[in-house]
């Protein structure tokens, strides 16, 4: 076989299905939307909406939240249908493997793990933050040796924080689906609850005199913002990669990808426009708008609730990543692009390997790495995903080995193309320092494939 053969090979449907079989189907439609909802809304529902409307499009960050769930609505329902197509461990990785080849599938594998990983690493660093100004309101200060990555200059060593709750995380995912999910929908239940707090309270705040005028930046402050709060809807491709321990996968994989995009939406809409309401726009843009309108009316109560909502919301959002880059891992290492030791199932039909060397790696970074830098670099292995995923609905639609009796994107190829033409677009937006520390993220990449994986295939 040449060399050009073995990277455009394709997976075989059959073989795929039938290795994710050994995975246990424990998870339900109320999960995946918790897995789902988990993952998107996290602290950027009481950040965004003010610093948005602040800086870009005044109250029409309202509509901005609606654009850019329009736009992220084309890629959802691109994953829906090929989670409904093929139920498999991977998501994204999968797909590209199936449906273009190898090194495609390794590209996007690459991407996602890049995603998920530095995801979680960030939002660790984040909750660790969060955790700490929550200690001081009790008194109790964090050693500084133990609150930062290392600095010998600020004589920090480590973000015990951090570290201890993505370890914590992955005990309770290391013990099954089950007991994981119970933790995980009542965390998102809390969550959901706290933001309608916010929205209850602060509606006996509102001023309709702040919402004029609606549109002080004009249409082009409202793209603008969409443009901006499109990566706040960012997460709900993870749900895809639970397929195979999904029951009924055909009607569920659907109703948790593109009903987490639908409560999302509602949600953030939700506080955006209550936001806006109780502040002039251009008084919202500090590090957190919500507590600081509720403070203004001195609504500290409901600010101190915002602070626990924000830890839930950055739990939850830990617990999906964790889970999907484990099987991530493992779909790949299935494969033999990675060890395979990483693809073994343990007896009680979870991938722990990979879930631990996941775990490991996401340690490392949040306990001892500076990430104020890579941040942004989540958002290009997003895109390239949400790329593939979308334009790949076309051979999907014609490969001789599947036939899909779920869900179906609607107005095809209409929809699919313009979806990847959004992505595109997206990506010309992102800083060229973000497409710097992207190349080498991905020449490391190529040199392991081409060093280990494609010898294994």
């Amino acid at each position: 076989m040449s060399l050009w053969e073995k990277v455009t090979q394709k997976g075989d449907v059959k073989q795929y299905l039938k290795k994710d079989l050994k995975l246990e189907k424990t998870l339900e439609a109320k999960d995946l939307l918790a897995l789902g909802i988990g993952a998107v809304i996290g602290t950027g529902i009481f950040i965004l909406p003010g610093t948005v409307a602040a800086t870009a499009a005044g109250p029409g960050v309202i509509l901005s939240f609606l654009i850019a769930a329009i736009v992220c609505a084309l890629s959802a329902m691109c994953y829906a249908e090929f989670a409904s197509a093929l139920p498999v461990a991977g998501s994204a990785y999968s797909y590209g493997n199936l449906i273009f080849g190898q090194i495609i599938g390794w590209v996007i594998g690459w991407a996602l793990i890049l995603e998920y990983m530095l995801a979680v690493a960030t939002v660790s660093v984040s909750f660790s933050a969060y955790f700490s100004a929550f200690l001081k309101g009790l008194k109790i200060n964090l050693p500084q040796a133990i609150s930062g990555p290392i600095n010998l200059k600020q004589h920090t060593y480590i973000n015990l924080v951090a570290v201890l709750i993505v370890v914590l995380i992955t005990i309770m995912l290391a013990r099954g689906m089950q007991s994981s999910m119970k933790i995980n929908d009542w965390m998102v239940v809390v969550k959901i609850a706290i933001i309608l707090i916010f929205v209850a309270v602060g509606l006996f705040y509102v001023n309709p005199k702040n919402w004029k005028p609606f549109l002080p930046f004009g249409l082009k402050g409202v793209n603008a913002g969409a443009a901006t709060v499109f990566f706040a809807y960012l997460g709900f491709d993870a749900v895809s990669s639970s397929a195979p321990e999904v029951k009924n996968p055909q009607k569920n994989m659907p109703i948790g990808i593109i009903g987490t995009l639908l409560i999302a939406t509602i949600l953030y809409m939700a506080v955006a426009t209550v936001l806006t309401g109780m502040m002039p726009f251009s008084k919202l843009n500090v590090a957190d708008p919500a507590a600081f309108a509720l403070q203004y009316y001195q609504l500290n109560w409901v600010a101190g609730i915002i602070s626990l909502g924000a830890l839930a919301g950055m739990f939850t959002m830990m617990v999906t990543m964790i889970y999907s880059s484990s099987r991530l891992v493992y779909a790949i290492s299935r494969d033999g692009l990675l060890p395979g030791f990483l693809g073994k199932i343990n007896e009680s039909h979870l991938p722990n390997n990979s879930l631990i060397a996941v775990a490991t790696i996401i340690t490392l970074l949040a306990g001892f790495v500076n990430l104020n830098q890579l941040a942004e670099l989540v958002n290009v292995g997003t895109l390239i995903a949400f790329s593939f995923v979308s334009i790949g609905i076309i051979p999907l639609r014609h490969h001789k080995d599947l036939v899909n009796e779920g869900f179906k994107v609607p107005f095809y190829p209409i929809l699919p193309i313009l979806s990847f033409l959004l992505c595109l677009g997206l990506m010309t937006k992102l800083r060229p320092i973000t497409w710097l520390a992207a190349f080498i993220w991905f020449v490391i990449g190529l040199v392991i494939y081409f060093g280990y994986g494609i010898k294994e295939k």
